[in-house]
């Protein structure tokens, strides 16, 4: 096999990531023309530019709901689908470096979006370029399309299929190698309902992260020290605020069984003290559980395991109480069955159940051209012979047909995404660039029908 990728290529894209991690572009204010906030769309101009400069054809949706890059000829067109949104920084004292200022040493990246999903969009893009440096005729059109609402609720893809053509095959770098060949479900919703009295509690800053921290408010936090210090849990005290912080580890949360959910262990603290309505729906019912066994039972199937449940982010006051569920279902699981539970537990504790967001779960035969085209180009590259996999993520792949998702993240890669001090490996970085030169020239070489 050819070698296409050069260290010119690679220093090449580290220059990119470098100019998108600079723009904060997580959901904020909308604006006139940046329905996610003027980071967002900023980010969007700042990355077709850099695609422009490279030589692509470039569109900017007027809106700025999205944009998309393309190169070669053909009728037919492969995406790749990429996103530039990404979750907020969070406590920004758990961060050792700026999050939106790339840290480039000689082994490693660090940065909001090195990982997720700005990092590997730019290994894509110079991997591509790579190719025709390498004098690469494309068979097919290569287009990329840049989402800007993937954290949230999509809203950039479903103005995509408003305007746009379906791409006829590709794949998504937002996601683990060898290949995802299905996604499982996702369900996102909220519980509201009545006021607490007595104290304040709030916790959580997006519906896919497992939250780090969550905050207590009252007079009369000392019960709480003693139990978090008897359990062994890590905890911060604001005295002048008469703040109790209960922390946990973030995680996405597709993960979530492998996160500390810092909402989930203040609530069963607060039932084993004080039991009110809502520490008995999230601290006892509920509790530590990250796959919702209490409220379904054990949900799974032999193709893609457990079903997770993250509870995601509270806000409670003497006003309302509000709940945001991330659930994520397998690939034969019956939504229908988990939102009438869900409904059906909410009322048992005064709250109403509404339904936020529903991805359908994805599955493309392992035995289709491009799962085997995909593998079997990994498989060339790495030497690893694993079987293509299921993912609990949900990636831009669903958005599309005859889509799947490609890497970024090999077999013993550090899952830092949505967590504080994010981090790419400067030499996975660089084999991702080679594994996408050689996966796009083979694709490039299918007779897409």
């Amino acid at each position: 096999m050819k070698t296409y990728i050069q260290n010119i290529h690679v220093e090449q894209a580290i220059k990119g990531i470098e100019r998108l991690v600079a723009i904060p572009s997580y959901l904020q204010e909308p604006a006139e023309n940046a329905p996610f906030g003027m980071p967002v769309r900023q980010c969007l101009t700042e990355c077709l530019a850099l695609f422009k400069e490279e030589g692509f054809e470039v569109y900017e949706d007027p809106e700025g709901y999205y944009g998309y890059a393309e190169i070669g000829q053909g009728e037919k067109t492969m995406g790749i689908l990429c996103h530039l949104d990404v979750v907020p920084p969070g406590d920004l004292s758990l961060w050792k470096t700026n999050p939106f200022e790339t840290v480039v040493t000689e082994t490693a990246l660090v940065g909001r979006g090195v990982q997720d999903d700005k990092g590997p969009s730019m290994a894509a893009l110079y991997a591509v370029k790579a190719l025709r440096d390498a004098g690469v005729t494309f068979q097919h059109k290569i287009r990329f399309i840049f989402g800007t609402d993937e954290e949230n609720l999509w809203r950039c893809m479903s103005r995509y299929h408003e305007k746009e053509e379906q791409v006829d095959f590709g794949f998504v770098p937002d996601s683990k190698f060898p290949v995802i060949y299905a996604e499982k479900g996702l369900l996102q919703v909220y519980f509201e309902g009545p006021n607490v009295n007595g104290y304040e509690v709030s916790g959580g800053s997006a519906l896919n992260v497992v939250p780090d921290e969550a905050r207590f408010r009252k007079s009369d936090y000392q019960a709480l020290v003693s139990y978090f210090e008897k359990q062994g849990w890590p905890y911060q005290v604001d005295e002048a605020e008469d703040v109790f912080i209960a922390k946990g580890r973030a995680i996405h949360s597709k993960s979530a069984p492998d996160g500390v959910n810092a909402i989930s262990r203040l609530m069963v603290a607060l039932d084993s003290i004080q039991p009110d309505f809502l520490s008995q729906l999230l601290g006892n019912k509920i509790g530590e559980d990250a796959n919702g066994l209490s409220l379904f039972g054990h949900v799974s199937d032999e193709m893609s395991g457990d079903l997770t449940f993250n509870v995601a982010t509270l806000s409670a006051d003497n006003k309302k109480t509000t709940i945001g569920l991330d659930i994520r279902m397998p690939v034969t699981t019956d939504k229908e069955l988990i939102l009438t539970q869900l409904e059906k537990v909410a009322q048992e504790f005064g709250f109403t159940c509404h339904e936020h967001d529903y991805l359908a779960s994805l599955y493309v035969p392992k035995e289709s051209e491009l799962v085997q085209t995909l593998l079997q180009t990994y498989r060339d590259m790495t030497g690893d012979l694993r079987e293509p996999q299921v993912n609990g993520g949900a990636t831009y792949a669903r958005a599309m047909k005859n889509c799947v998702a490609f890497g970024a993240m090999f077999k013993d890669t550090k899952d830092t995404m949505h967590q504080p001090n994010e981090t790419w490996q400067r030499d996975e970085l660089e084999m991702t660039m080679k594994i996408y030169a050689e996966a796009i020239y083979r694709l490039q070489q299918l007779d897409v029908s």
